[in-house]
């Protein structure tokens, strides 16, 4: 069993790791004031910067396949940038992507919504979460009602990223209730100009999540992404093609805040010895050391499975499971070596310690996870050890 990557694939690795080290880290202390401000942590335009400069070395549309001018990078390349983005928690992430199931627009439809978003001139968020269905998206509520040529839709969405910078949703609502999620719910493409409003929702980190209102919203039937009845397909494929990327993230940010907890315990002393020495802080890092290996493996075996076209639904949400509960326990050990410094704004620990709370909730919380692998055991749909 070989463990190596190949040297295309370690190549890839290093360019993104240095590329973070030199390019995203240094705005780490300008991002942190600008959010204790209230204002972003990058304008778009310095977004955009980036992703330009990063776009002249051949990185753009990492997933995006390479007849759209993407890299068409796999899973498990996919997975091992994001870890190496998750090294620093300024929201970075490289250009030339779009929403998977806007590949299966129409022509028309790929002209108008995924070609331009691609090229970044459009951003779109994924709105199917209201303030009565979660994790339960069978639940929504949201409905669109034919009135000739055109679909009248009204609702609210809830905790959409994006929702306040897109100026395009893909809306899920009930087009027939008889027929419940499986053939009663659409995905519809509707532009800000089409008449829905959206406002911020503070939340404890700097995720900016936006409430949508969809109040006689009129959307042409051209609209219409996939077929009638068909949207709840849809969004199990959207929100199913990503999620280990979620842990894995997480995971480059648990390597950088083990590094730092380490290089402090080093230097900090304490009753004449480094903190390095005691026994408590050694079992900190020998375990927050261990977990990381640990979920390196989870998330690469869900990437792997994906990458070479098993079912990795099960795998994804062990991933995602194991990764939202340790980087929460490991960021609290790595706060807890620096002590009182650790809880002080002068570092980003605190900032790493609210966000990382969010990977337990967004994209399926972890009592979802447990559920969706207890039953896949319990019905047989996955066998231990197969």
């Amino acid at each position: 069993m070989d463990f190596s990557l190949s040297t295309e694939e370690a190549e890839v690795r290093d360019w993104v790791r240095t590329f973070v080290r030199k390019q995203i880290m240094p705005l780490e202390p300008e991002v942190l004031r600008r959010e204790r401000r209230g204002e972003r942590g990058l304008s778009r335009e310095e977004m955009r910067g980036l992703q330009e400069t990063a776009r002249k070395a051949g990185f753009w549309g990492v997933q995006t396949p390479s007849e759209h001018g993407g890299m068409g990078l796999g899973p498990i390349m996919s997975a091992i940038v994001a870890i190496e983005l998750g090294r620093s928690f300024v929201p970075f992430d490289f250009g030339g992507r779009a929403d998977n199931i806007l590949y299966a627009g129409t022509e028309q439809q790929q002209e108008r919504y995924l070609l331009p978003t691609i090229e970044g001139e459009r951003i779109s968020c994924f709105a199917i979460t209201e303030p009565g269905a979660g994790s339960d998206a069978k639940a929504i509520r949201t409905s669109a009602v034919r009135d000739g040529e055109d679909w009248v839709i009204n609702g609210e969405k809830t905790f959409i990223t994006n929702g306040n910078e897109a100026d395009f949703a893909l809306v899920f609502a009930v087009t027939d209730r008889a027929k419940g999620a499986a053939g009663g719910v659409t995905c519809f493409l509707v532009d800000r100009e089409m008449g829905w409003k959206s406002e911020p929702i503070a939340t404890m980190g700097e995720w900016g999540p936006a409430a949508l209102v969809f109040e006689d919203v009129r959307v042409p039937s051209t609209c219409v992404l996939g077929e009638v009845g068909q949207g709840f397909a849809l969004a199990m494929e959207w929100i199913g093609a990503g999620r280990y990327l979620l842990p894995a993230r997480a995971l480059g940010a648990c390597e950088r805040l083990l590094q730092m907890g380490v290089a402090y315990a080093k230097t900090r002393e304490t009753f004449g010895a480094p903190l390095a020495d005691r026994q408590a802080i050694q079992w900190m890092i020998a375990d927050s050391a261990v977990e990381i290996e640990a979920l390196r493996w989870l998330v690469l075996h869900a990437a792997w499975r994906a990458e070479t076209g098993r079912d990795a639904r099960q795998a994804s949400s062990i991933a995602k499971l194991y990764g939202g509960v340790k980087a929460n326990e490991i960021v609290d050990r790595m706060l807890q070596i620096h002590g009182g410094m650790g809880y002080t704004k002068e570092l980003p620990l605190e900032r790493w310690y609210r966000e990382l709370r969010l990977l337990r909730i967004y994209e399926g919380t972890d009592e979802i996870q447990r559920r969706t692998i207890a039953r896949n055991l319990i019905k047989g749909y996955e066998t231990l050890g197969a």
